[in-house]
């Protein structure tokens, strides 16, 4: 499907593009997501300013809501996304995976931490 963002979906893509740090308050149903894909697919293969993004999610949404997202839009066709869910061992085989968007659940965030401890591979952190 192709994207046609809203006036103030534009706007907040170009925000979460040029500020470090921003915080989207919308309303469920308003875009948060594809706008912060397109940020993300914009910051990652058009300024080359990050090579990994990690979204937080609730577990529901982290299983579905980004992927979907990903999936519904011709522009972020090739934003490669992997689910850090399930397992211990099915999340360590998803943090293998080279992808773009690392996209894991809020219970998993102290596991995550401690797995990695110093070797943090996100440029990007993003809190749904």
């Amino acid at each position: 499907m192709e994207y046609k963002p809203h006036p103030y979906q534009a706007y907040c893509e170009r925000r979460v593009i040029e500020e470090p740090a921003i915080a989207l308050y919308l309303s469920m149903g308003l875009g948060k997501s594809v706008i912060t894909l397109s940020a993300i697919r914009r910051l990652k293969y058009e300024r080359f300013q990050v090579r990994r993004a990690l979204v937080i999610a609730p577990l529901k949404v982290a299983e579905a809501t980004w992927t979907n997202e990903a999936a519904k839009w011709d522009h972020l066709q090739g934003l490669r996304l992997s689910r850090v869910l399930g397992s211990e061992a099915q999340r360590n085989a998803a943090l293998n995976v080279n992808a773009d968007v690392y996209v894991i659940n809020r219970d998993n965030v102290a596991w995550l931490v401690a797995q990695l401890r110093q070797d943090w591979p996100f440029d990007m952190v993003v809190i749904d």
